[in-house]
């Protein structure tokens, strides 16, 4: 599968995710940030190391707000 193969070469590299897309494919954080601010506005941009697994993207938040 093509989707399998583009995550294979990619495990380890940092991604940079625009809209739910792939845009970029770097070496380290750094020149990720920096090639992605070349392109798009601050914000409006994730940057994510390549990991197996859900684990990897998954974040649960936790909040002591109690709405009364």
């Amino acid at each position: 599968d093509t989707k399998e193969k583009k995550i294979e070469i990619s495990l380890g590299k940092i991604l940079v995710i625009k809209n739910r897309q792939v845009v970029g494919v770097y070496d380290t954080e750094l020149e990720a940030y920096n090639e992605a601010q070349k392109k798009f506005e601050l914000g409006t941009f994730l940057i994510q190391k390549c990991l197996p697994g859900v684990e990897s993207y998954t974040q649960t938040y936790y909040s002591r707000y109690v709405k009364a």
